[in-house]
């Protein structure tokens, strides 16, 4: 079976790039029992050069509205494939977002808000809770409930960098959790994005 490393999704071009992720979220496509967009797992990583070898012959950008960072794992585990592919995707005039658990900055060792922000036109970061113990509930994070303030924190410096950050949460936790979520939101300079749960 082929490598799914490029996909689309309502008319925008996703990248999967790993399969690992800090978070084992309770709501994850991944652990369903058939996968919403099929089968999105791969036994091996993709270089940049794979991916935009790919992104060359088999789709003409133009015709689509984004190009996302997001597949089965948490993308910024592979930041710097992430930034060399941004450099192909903004030369051929594409725009990019990354859906992420916001984690990056733990992952990598090293505070990457400045780069992130250069390479990337939308940050979504999936906030999923408004508080750490509910956090850490959801979303069995390997940093236990530090994770919540770690995604805060990464949230607060990209948008202090001057990126463009929307902070998501799921419909279904309720009116009175959207709005705890949106006050979270606006307290470190971002939007708040009220995702449909599929």
């Amino acid at each position: 079976m082929q490598e799914r490393y490029v996909y689309v999704v309502d008319k925008n071009v996703y990248i999967n790039l790993t399969n690992r992720c800090t978070n084992r979220c309770e709501f994850c496509v991944r652990y369903y029992d058939k996968p919403v967009y099929g089968d999105l797992w791969i036994k091996s990583e993709p270089s940049a050069d794979d991916v935009i070898k790919i992104l060359e012959s088999e789709y003409d950008l133009s015709q689509y509205g984004e190009v996302v960072f997001c597949g089965f794992g948490e993308p910024t585990y592979r930041f710097d494939a992430i930034e060399k592919i941004c450099d192909y995707v903004h030369a051929k005039g594409g725009k990019t977002r990354i859906n992420t658990n916001g984690q990056a900055n733990e992952i990598l060792g090293e505070d990457i808000t400045s780069r992130i922000v250069k390479c990337i036109d939308k940050i979504n970061i999936s906030l999923n809770a408004t508080d750490a113990v509910k956090y850490d509930k959801i979303c069995h994070s390997v940093y236990g409930e530090r994770a919540f303030d770690i995604m805060l924190d990464f949230a607060k410096k990209c948008v202090q960098a001057g990126g463009n950050v929307a902070l998501s949460v799921v419909d279904v936790i309720g009116e009175d959790e959207i709005a705890k979520a949106k006050e979270i939101a606006e307290s470190v300079g971002a939007k708040l994005r009220v995702r449909e749960l599929l």
